[in-house]
């Protein structure tokens, strides 16, 4: 039987592969929420097995019977596109099994399009919820959750990677699509030791968080893995309806703070620093900036909550800063104790709220978990805005525009530009959406734009202490489910997904 297993004919495909070890390693999480499940009120345990084991036999079956194919530039975005489809759609099984949104006599639809909702959230890192009730999911499903936003940090086709060696150089055009950050960075000749080497720096940076928020007081062992689990990730997810408010501790937040401004940074340059390069950090220019965006729009928040709504210095420096590196590094977590608290940001002066408006467009930097346009992508844009003037004055003038004191090609700069219009056009294209669907045009920007760099929580009546199913339509929260898959992938690799098997088709038909 097993020589018959072994020559029995395999699809080739890498789309399928990487899809069925993604869509198996994401069942592990499912186990693990049903063993916390079974320690404790074991309501949701059989949900979490079920989904459990369901998850595992389709992902098996999916990498058993395929096999690795060419790995050219159209099939890249197959794969990484189809892959966190599928895994949004399986991760949303606990949520409808468990009947996670089967309260107040919810409909089936609403129930399946929240759980989608959550598992896009989730997996894209986002931190956007539809949960009305933190009381009513069982401790397990709370904490598969919380590993949704761990295994979509790093991004489960680069894990995919690290175990699937023979994909051989193709793996990096895989790690460039999906990584966050405009490309992949090679640390190793081999890609799937680059894999393993950022995977084992986020591991060892969710521990570090762990211990942290272990030995400070009044957290506990629970909340200090769930929360290291989406401090590490950026995703911001919390099993407390309340967020971080719910400690109400200065000593938390700061913990809180260090951990998402390492969150925000390139991973790449954490493994180099550990590696003993002591100067990484400072010679590189994405991290500098990086770091004066956090602090000076900290300042200016701060500033502007203390002149200008009243609020005494000490809360406006807490408020100010702690809200500034939530929303810049894309994570949103929330320091709010309850609706109209001084943390609660959609009670801000209007300056303060278009400061946080636009450190949601910008994000953190490139090769971190953040989302966001991503600060080296601002760099060249605002470079190549100022060429374009010079170039104005002296039309036979050779700029260059420079990155780091290296010249950026030419091609890397017109992709970046057309990144940028195309993140205009889909805010446009979401906000009109939104608001023909029934959202508040204040309520549509904040979402669209938060959806796109995966922030949580937006504006309006979807603030911080707010969610989304109360402030949005179900076909709405379905478009913003598109929207954060969308800019988690860095908006080409979920767009051009589709181009694949349209040139496959255009090219038998010819």
């Amino acid at each position: 039987p097993a020589a018959l297993l072994r020559q029995r004919p395999r699809v080739r495909s890498t789309a399928l592969h990487v899809m069925g070890i993604a869509v198996a390693a994401v069942s592990v999480g499912m186990f693990v929420g049903a063993g916390v499940e079974a320690a404790s009120t074991a309501q949701d345990t059989s949900a979490l097995v079920t989904s459990g084991l369901l998850t595992l036999v389709v992902g098996l079956t999916l990498w058993s019977g395929s096999c690795p194919g060419d790995v050219r530039a159209r099939d890249v975005f197959a794969a990484v596109g189809w892959t966190w489809v599928a895994v949004t759609v399986f991760g949303a099984l606990p949520y409808l099994f468990g009947g996670t949104f089967a309260i107040d006599g919810a409909y089936l639809s609403a129930q399946i399009v929240n759980s989608i909702f959550e598992s896009a959230s989730g997996y894209s890192c986002t931190g956007s919820t539809a949960l009305t009730d933190f009381d009513h999911p069982g401790a397990g499903t709370m904490m598969y959750r919380q590993l949704t936003q761990w295994y979509g940090g790093m991004g489960i086709v680069v894990l995919a990677v690290a175990v699937l060696p023979f994909l051989g150089v193709g793996g990096l055009n895989l790690m460039g699509a999906e990584a966050p950050g405009p490309s992949g960075d090679r640390l190793t000749p081999r890609i799937s030791e680059t894999a393993k080497r950022l995977w084992a720096t986020y591991a060892g940076f969710t521990i570090l968080v762990f211990v942290a928020l272990l030995v400070v007081p009044g957290v506990g062992f629970y909340d200090s893995v769930a929360h290291a689990l989406s401090t590490a990730s950026t995703g911001g997810f919390s099993p407390r309806a309340d967020s971080i408010g719910a400690f109400d501790s200065v000593v938390v937040e700061i913990v809180f703070l260090v951990g998402m401004v390492i969150g925000g940074t390139n991973f790449a340059l954490h493994w180099r620093a550990l590696r003993g390069d002591r100067g990484a950090f400072a010679r590189d220019t994405e991290f500098r900036s990086y770091a004066f965006m956090l602090i000076s729009m900290s300042v200016l928040v701060t500033a502007l909550l203390w002149i200008q709504d009243d609020v005494g210095l000490r809360t406006a420096l807490r408020v100010g800063v702690f809200n500034v590196v939530s929303l810049g590094t894309s994570t949103g977590f929330g320091n709010a104790q309850g609706a109209g608290s001084p943390g609660d940001f959609v009670m801000w002066v209007p300056a303060a709220q278009l400061a946080l408006l636009a450190l949601m467009v910008t994000g953190a930097s490139t090769g971190s978990t953040s989302g966001g346009i991503k600060v080296m992508r601002v760099q060249i844009l605002l470079r190549h805005s100022f060429r374009a003037i010079r170039r104005g004055r002296h039309g036979r003038s050779v700029v260059v525009v420079n990155h780091g004191g290296r010249a950026v090609p030419e091609h890397i700069v017109s992709r970046i530009a057309g990144f940028f219009l195309v993140y205009l056009l889909l805010v446009l294209s979401g906000v009109i959406t939104l608001t023909a669907l029934g959202g508040g045009l204040v309520e549509s920007v904040g979402a669209t734009v938060g959806a796109l760099g995966n922030m949580g929580p937006a504006l309006g009546e979807v603030g911080p202490t707010a969610n989304f199913s109360d402030g949005f339509s179900e076909p709405a929260r379905l478009v913003l489910t598109l929207y954060m898959l969308i800019g988690r992938l860095e908006i080409f690799p979920i767009l051009l997904m589709f181009a694949a098997p349209a040139r496959t088709l255009a090219d038998r038909w010819r």
